[in-house]
């Protein structure tokens, strides 16, 4: 896609190439101001300046670490000087924010921030960039169409408008955001006369058609070699969970300095980081189900270098700027070949070499098909919200999560799908539908999601590729400039870390997996719904234990096996369970337990009283479940509280005990549990004790 707006890398002097002879002079004085008089433009950096200064619209595509936002943030200083309005840069991740906002800071720009860490100042910086105070503003999409920001925004004056990582905005992008799809409506707003600036490292040929669509025909395009000299890459075939843990606790100190161990959830960032810290390893997870408190803490931590491991999500995936990352390594395989480039590209930005480590697990595959399978929410979805907002004068969120039985994170994502659509609006606290006639492309949806699993193949034929695998990856992006990289361990042909792990470091991997449950943490409130109300619960389960997450290698698998293919819960079920209950039961005195019934068999009657036999416990069936739905079929917490709340009640002239142990085999929303609980303490117990054998509660969702 080589034409006369692009640019490729050339080889005559950056002086042949300049149009404007004062932006240029004005540009290179600040460059020498910030680094010094010996410093120069990195290839096509001045060019990019150029071109937002004199474009209307410019895309810059550059490998990671080629200094993007330089780009932004000389034209600030020279649209600044020309007396234009403040600088909006649009950025999907708090911690690039920080460091952008640093950078900003220390090149003489006023800059501040908007997002959700700002809630005490943030009238004063929208008053600030009202009155034209700000030279930068960093901003969150979320914050951006927000209800004080919208407001505020026509009396914003823009100078310059950036989407940083802009592949967001294409749903043809490996990391499409529905938050980004809004952003046209600014674009259409924007007066003519206002430059936009789009920047990123991953837009493959099909991106950036998409995104020239979207930004203007006019659309100029800096685009240059995406090889990483700085990587030296190896791929570990280790598929199983305890050999991953094992290779990570004896390698992890050969590799120097400090960096970022990926997962492809929260769940396992979360085990991960507390196995490595269990064995005295300076480390931190960090992902979107932490408080902003703890992922701040995090952030310093590591840039500081006061940890050797921060084990992330892909909220760490995206432009962070930390030069000295010495390593990068993937717990797990990423959904695609983009994705892993700009997780790799944290390393190595500043320094001469670092290493980037490609693991891959027998999990990998269903996690990943979860997230390309659920990426659009279904026709069917959209038109059931879409139904009962036009037969009401509004919905709040609770509303309609009581009205549908669907999914948090699915509902999250078909309200903003069809608000970014039209099809619906939301004022205030209510969601409204609009007059806009609704029509699913299916067959667009269906194509994006085809592309998504040819690019899941490719990132599968990179773990078996036996050429550079470098080269492999910049040739899936579309590089013109794709050649062998002389540091991956294909072109070296021999790993630079060993691939073997001692017996010692599998006996602690093993112990640690196998010594792992998980509490049950009570639920303290009533979803609000037709036979509960949003108040707090009076009658509280105590903190239980899970043991194992369904379908876990170990015990989940277990669990997994016997209860849909055996009927019958093995003895190593059994004595585990005994195994781990023992301490509690001795140190709360419990002499009873009971157990969640059910209509269709007796697996867990069968399970409470082998327990019980082993334990001293007398069992009493204390519970009934009237005709109802499954629990397992009920999408969201407001479904779920609601029908284990009708479904489950004390039987007649039962006594109960003051303490009881409360089995089930699976848990999932904790209502069961919390509803059961709460009926034999109306009854007169005092302490309940919870206990399933596993958790198969989703948190795919909280993949970030």
């Amino acid at each position: 896609m080589k034409d006369e707006n692009s640019y490729y890398s050339i080889k005559e002097s950056i002086h042949d190439r300049v149009q404007d002879q004062v932006i240029f002079n004005e540009a290179n004085e600040i460059l020498k101001d910030l680094y010094g008089t010996n410093a120069e433009f990195r290839e096509g950096q001045y060019e990019a300046i150029e071109a937002t200064i004199l474009h209307n619209r410019t895309l810059v595509v550059q490998k990671t670490g080629w200094g993007k936002s330089l780009v932004y943030f000389i034209c600030t200083r020279l649209l600044r000087d020309r007396g234009r309005g403040v600088t909006m840069v649009v950025s999907p991740l708090l911690a690039l924010m920080d460091n952008q906002l640093s950078a900003a800071t220390s090149m003489g720009l006023k800059s501040d921030i908007l997002n959700s860490r700002v809630k005490d100042r943030r009238v004063e910086i929208i008053e600030e960039l009202k009155n034209d105070e700000l030279d930068m503003i960093f901003v969150t999409p979320e914050t951006l169409f927000s209800e004080d920001v919208q407001e505020a925004l026509p009396n914003i004056r823009i100078g310059l408008f950036v989407i940083d990582e802009v592949h967001c905005i294409s749903d043809w992008g490996h990391d499409f955001r529905l938050q980004y799809g809004n952003l046209y409506k600014i674009l259409q707003r924007l007066p003519m006369n206002v430059p936009v600036l789009g920047t990123t490292a991953t837009a493959n040929d099909r991106v950036i058609e998409d995104l020239r669509h979207q930004m203007g025909d006019d659309l100029f395009i800096s685009r240059g070699p995406l090889s990483r000299t700085s990587l030296a890459i190896q791929i570990v075939h280790l598929e199983k969970k305890n050999e991953r843990y094992a290779w990570i606790l004896q390698h992890i100190h050969e590799l120097p300095g400090s960096g970022i161990i990926y997962c492809l959830t929260q769940r396992d960032c979360d085990y991960l980081a507390d196995f490595m810290k269990t064995n005295g390893i300076l480390v931190r997870a960090y992902h979107s189900g932490l408080s902003e408190e703890q992922q701040m803490e995090a952030e310093e931590l590591f840039r500081t270098n006061k940890i050797k491991v921060l084990v992330a999500t892909i909220k760490m995936g995206m432009g962070y700027d930390k030069g000295d990352i010495t390593f990068v390594i993937h717990y797990q395989c990423p959904s695609n070949i983009v994705s892993y480039y700009q997780q790799i590209g944290r390393a190595g930005r500043s320094i001469a070499k670092a290493y980037a480590i490609l693991m891959h697990g027998k999990e990998d595959d269903e996690i990943v098909n979860y997230f390309i399978d659920t990426a659009f929410p279904t026709e069917k979805e959209c038109k059931e919200i879409l139904g009962n907002l036009r037969n009401s004068d509004g919905m709040r969120y609770y509303d309609i999560t009581s009205a549908v039985n669907m999914r948090k994170g699915r509902m999250d994502k078909a309200l903003m799908f069809m608000e970014n659509e039209g099809y619906i609006y939301k004022e205030k606290s209510k969601y409204y539908a609009t007059p806009k006639k609704f029509i699913y492309d299916r067959e667009h949806y269906e194509s994006v999601t085809d592309m998504r699993r040819q690019e899941r193949e490719q990132m599968i034929a990179l773990t078996h590729i036996k050429s550079c695998y470098s080269r492999f990856i910049t040739e899936c992006l579309d590089d013109p400039w794709a050649e062998n990289c002389g540091q991956c361990a294909a072109c070296r042909g021999k790993n630079f870390i060993s691939t073997e792990i001692s017996p010692e470091s599998m006996k602690i991997a093993n112990t640690y997996l196998e010594r792992l449950v998980f509490p049950i943490e009570p639920r303290k409130r009533w979803i609000k719904s037709n036979v509960t109300s949003s108040t707090m619960i009076k009658f509280q389960n105590q903190r239980g234990i899970c043991l194992s997450r369904y379908g876990d290698p170990g015990y989940g698998e277990l669990v997994k096996r016997d209860k849909y293919n055996n009927r019958n819960f093995c003895a190593e079920l059994i004595g585990k369970s005994v195994e781990v209950l023992k301490p509690l039961i001795w140190e709360h005195g419990i002499r009873y337990i009971t157990y969640v019934p059910s209509r269709r068999n007796r697996m867990v009657a069968q399970l409470a009283e082998e327990i019980a036999s082993r334990c001293n416990l007398r069992v009493l069936n204390l519970l009934e479940k009237s005709q109802a739905p499954q629990q397992k079929i009920m999408e969201n917490s407001s479904h779920q509280c609601e029908n284990a709340y009708t479904s489950f009640h004390m039987k007649k002239g039962v006594k109960v005990p003051k303490k009881i142990l409360l089995i089930d085999d699976i848990v999932d929303s904790r209502w069961t549990l919390t509803v059961c609980g709460y009926r034999l303490m109306e009854h007169g117990c005092e302490e309940v004790y919870p206990f399933a054998l596993a958790d198969s509660s989703e948190r795919k969702d909280g993949n970030e």
